[in-house]
């Protein structure tokens, strides 16, 4: 456990966080590995876990009907994605694929969120931190839309 600490406290995702609350997230982790192509997980799937990534890189997809997958975001080493185990009704809204073998940290989305309402600092500090994420991902998505549609109609 305490390597796991270790790398929670040194990831980018958790910097400032008091080390009483990267205590209670050890609690909830586990090392993960991810094969080449393997679905981490897919659209509508219960969202259970986040993850870190320690090594690696992954897609954040959506699949749109005449163009087939979209990616709308990758992920490597050093950041954080999985954001639908923290808003009901917990189910994921994207899938997400390992491009290449990727190992990181997965934290239990149920074990968290108790954790959090026992805590309510450790979950304001990890609400802040996940709006970022949530909003990021929505630009990204924003983006690719205008993409997707900016080229409908420029047909």
């Amino acid at each position: 456990m305490e390597n796991l600490e270790r790398i929670l406290q040194e990831h980018p995702f958790l910097e400032g966080l008091k080390k009483a609350h990267i205590e209670l997230l050890v609690g909830c982790a586990s090392n993960v590995a991810f094969k080449e192509g393997e679905w981490i997980f897919r659209e509508g799937e219960p969202a259970n876990s986040f993850y870190f990534i320690r090594h690696g890189r992954v897609h954040v997809q959506t699949h749109a009907p005449h163009t087939g997958p979209v990616v709308i975001r990758s992920r490597e080493a050093g950041e954080v994605f999985g954001w639908s185990w923290l808003v009901p009704p917990y189910k994921w809204h994207f899938d997400a694929r390992a491009v290449e073998v990727t190992r990181a940290i997965a934290l239990d989305g149920k074990c968290l969120r108790t954790k959090c309402e026992e805590d309510h600092d450790l979950g304001y500090e990890i609400m802040k931190r996940f709006a970022l994420v949530i909003a990021e991902r929505l630009e990204a998505t924003r983006l690719q839309l205008l993409d997707v549609y900016g080229n409908e109609i420029n047909r």
